[in-house]
This record gives C-alpha cells, structure tokens and sequence, in this order.
C-alpha cells in the first residue's frame, strides 16, 4: 500500500504532493515501483496535529481519488469521516483506512456497511493533540488485541461484513518506541483476531530512535528512514501480514520478494 498524502503537514513528506495533479502523477509512480493500491489522506494524523474541516478534507481527497481510480489504480482512502468515505468510493476508491477504527464519526460504520467495501480497523485511543498521553500498558500486546477484537465486535454489529475488516494495531498511536517494537516483534500473535493484518510502521518515530547513533543529537528525518521501514516489511511479510503501508515503495517491495523467496525455500 503506497501512501499519497495530500496535505501540507505530514511528518513525513508534508507538502509534496498537496497539488491534485502532483499527487495522482505521484500515486501513478508509486504503482510503478510495485505499489498494489494506493492510499489517499487528506488530514494528518501525525502526534499533535490539529484536525482540517470536512470541506478542506474533500477538497483535498476526492479529485486525487477519482483521478487515479480513472487510471486504473486501485485506491484506498485515509479519512476519519463517513462523508469523506462515501465520496471516496463514489469517486472509485475500494477500501476505506480509518485510523480511528470507526470511533471518530458515529456515521463511518453504517456509511462502509452500506458501500459494502473492506474496512481497516486501527488500534485507537484518541485523536492526534492527545494520543501520546494515552501511551499507558502494562502488556501492549495484550491489550492491543483485546482492544481490537472489541472494535471489531462494535464494527460487525454495526452492520460491516465479517469478511471485510482488516486489522492494524495502530503503530505510533498513543504508543511509544517500545511499544511499538514489541508489537512489530509480536504480529503473529494478531492472527488470533482471525483478520488479515495492515502493518503501517513507514518512516515513524520509533524508526527515528532505533537509528539514532550513540551521540546523536536528534533521529535522521522522516524521509531516511526508508530502509528501516524496508526491514519492518520484510519482517512483516515473513509474520504473515496481509499489507504493508509505506511512502516509498521500491525497497518495501523488494523486502517482501526476498521474505516470500526465502519462506518459499523452507
């Protein structure tokens, strides 16, 4: 999964592709390098970031939407709001990635039931300005699953299809270095959840710490922390996950081929 944001203050690339044709060409490239879909946002979800209205939000996302869906991409869309989702698939997107598992928007569970399409459910405690405060465990795998398991209760008993929830546990929400790499070191005990896995751990902060030398005033910036992110890939596919999300593709996707390679040669 290749992420196009189009918004002008992700921590990763913010601003890049914030113009529509500079995103879709974007998007088109990021199919190029191996990309088997291609997810859209138009709100950053980075820790401390403010939200943007619904109307900046669709301004934003449908026309990258419906201008890569007319190229024969298949598109995902990264929204938090049920109206954002159902222009998103009007437009040609056929899964919706909500970070907040259908917690933020009330109408975002009726509105994926009803367009009958694959609905990612993300492990969440809340919104970008206050997450980082929420980053409280005693057992981070346990209670990510089990949080999990009961959004995906709440998301099937409000009417998605079983078979169409995709699960994520939500990397660098409301989770610091160390949660985080005790859930990548632990993604097979996700399966329990009987769903396929999305594993989105491209270019975050725990990365950032990982490849911080002894010494060092700050982590390497977002944007060289792509072959860390490679390695999560490769870790991720050797772990069974369904999906990998990531901002640049080639490495992620040559990762994977090597972890299906070697799992081929058992």
């Amino acid at each position: 999964m290749g992420v196009v944001n189009v918004t002008p203050d992700s921590f990763s690339d913010g601003g890049r592709w914030f113009d529509t044709t500079v995103a879709v060409k974007h998007g088109l490239h990021l199919m190029s390098e191996g990309a088997d879909l291609v997810d859209v946002g138009g709100e950053s979800t980075r820790p401390g970031a403010s939200r943007v209205d619904e109307a900046e939000e669709l301004r934003r996302v449908i026309p990258v939407v419906k201008g890569l869906a007319s190229e024969g991409v298949t598109v995902s869309v990264d929204t938090m709001r049920a109206r954002v989702a159902e222009q998103a698939v009007a437009a040609g997107a056929v899964l919706v990635n909500d970070v907040s598992g259908g917690l933020a928007d009330p109408d975002m569970i009726p509105a994926v039931a009803a367009a009958e399409v694959p609905f990612v459910v993300m492990h969440w405690r809340g919104f970008s300005e206050s997450m980082n405060s929420r980053a409280v465990y005693g057992d981070v795998v346990a209670e990510v699953i089990d949080e999990l398991r009961q959004r995906m209760e709440a998301v099937i008993a409000g009417g998605v299809a079983p078979e169409r929830v995709v699960i994520d546990p939500g990397l660098g929400f409301a989770k610091d270095a160390a949660h985080d790499l005790k859930l990548v070191a632990h993604l097979t005990e996700l399966h329990a959840l009987g769903r396929p896995l999305l594993v989105a751990a491209s270019r975050k902060r725990f990365l950032g710490h990982v490849l911080t030398g002894p010494g060092a005033a700050a982590p390497p910036p977002a944007r060289e922390r792509d072959a860390a992110t490679a390695a999560v890939s490769a870790l991720a596919a050797q772990a069974g996950a369904w999906a990998v999300r990531v901002h640049e593709v080639r490495a992620t996707a040559d990762a994977v081929r090597v972890a299906r390679a070697v799992e081929g040669a058992a």
